[in-house]
């Protein structure tokens, strides 16, 4: 007789545990969310991680809190996302500085991009601007170039952070045009852009989403875009091609991650949820405000497009000539 207790009990144990497991499941989240931005306030990245901030906690039914950690161009902030919980409860929302520039530029990182994170999607692309400050006498890219020409190692440049995106972008630009300009490294996009609009810097490259505002505002002089053709949502601004730099290509892209191991139900849920938040009608036209294309798709793709990229800036950066220690 207690045989046959302890047997149906066991069986109804047994029976319990895939209803507990799906009940898990179903749980998250139950609590709110860290999604960590590893730039300052007000940069492109920072822009994008509280639409998605906005998008989840629409989506999820709960608090996505931003969590600004910039620096060593976006490395700090990519430590603290890679040693998290692997819970669903941190998720990193960063650039192509990230997972391409930074492992092609710099010997010592602490992170790797393949390995310490779990990918859930691609987010946007959007196209790089050249932006000069409008105390520089200059009105397209052949006449920045004569006139860097003029003042060798006099004209500054800005970056979010020695090794960054838009750091490789001007070091490919002052090579490619022969001309000697000073770099100029902020703690993200937002500081560099504050010292473009007063002076302090003459010129810099950065996503469009993050310039082209000032630029309506005529706080800055936007001269070209780093595009084959000419932006949708900006077509006034020539190509670089158009301005006598042929060849010169380079676009920003933006996706969002999780700690490695973080549970493959948490993965699947916040990708089917971005999404579908991204393809919403209201999403889709605050981005094409900005010239900002939706790009999201399933972690394979993420992970695929980040090994495409890192190989690309690795021969970019072979090409240049440059590297950080």
């Amino acid at each position: 007789m207690k045989i046959t207790v302890i047997l149906r009990m066991a069986f109804v144990v047994a029976f319990l545990l895939p209803s507990a497991a799906s009940l898990a499941q179903q749980e998250y989240p139950n609590k709110p969310i860290r999604l960590i931005v590893p730039y300052p306030p007000g940069g492109p990245t920072d822009i994008m991680g509280r639409l998605t901030s906005d998008v989840l906690a629409k989506r999820l039914s709960q608090n996505v809190v931003v969590d600004n950690r910039g620096g060593a161009a976006t490395a700090i902030g990519a430590e603290i996302a890679a040693r998290s919980p692997a819970d669903g409860y941190t998720l990193f929302v960063s650039s192509e500085t990230t997972f391409a520039v930074n492992p092609a530029v710099r010997t010592k990182l602490p992170y790797d991009p393949e390995r310490d994170f779990a990918p859930i999607s691609l987010l946007t692309t959007q196209p790089y601007v050249l932006a000069v400050s409008l105390s520089l006498p200059v009105n397209s890219v052949s006449q920045l170039v004569a006139y860097a020409k003029s003042n060798p190692g006099r004209l500054s440049y800005g970056s979010a952070g020695a090794g960054g995106g838009n750091h490789l972008a001007a070091e490919m630009f002052r090579q490619v045009a022969g001309i000697d300009i000073v770099h100029v490294p902020y703690k993200g996009n937002g500081p560099a852009i504050i010292d473009l609009i007063g002076g302090q810097i003459g010129l810099m490259l950065g996503s469009i989403s993050s310039l082209y505002p000032h630029a309506t505002a005529k706080k800055l002089r936007l001269l070209a875009v780093a595009s084959a053709k000419r932006a949708a949502g900006a077509p006034e601004i020539p190509t670089f091609a158009e301005g006598g730099v042929a060849g010169f290509q380079v676009s920003g892209w933006n996706c969002i991650v999780a700690p490695r191991d973080t549970p493959p139900n948490v993965i699947k849920r916040l990708n089917a949820e971005v999404v579908t938040g991204f393809n919403q009608p209201d999403v889709i036209g605050r981005l094409r405000k900005q010239s900002i294309d939706a790009a999201v798709g399933t972690p394979p793709q993420l992970s695929a497009h980040i090994k495409s990229e890192l190989a690309r800036y690795r021969r970019l950066v072979t090409t240049v000539g440059l590297k950080i220690d």
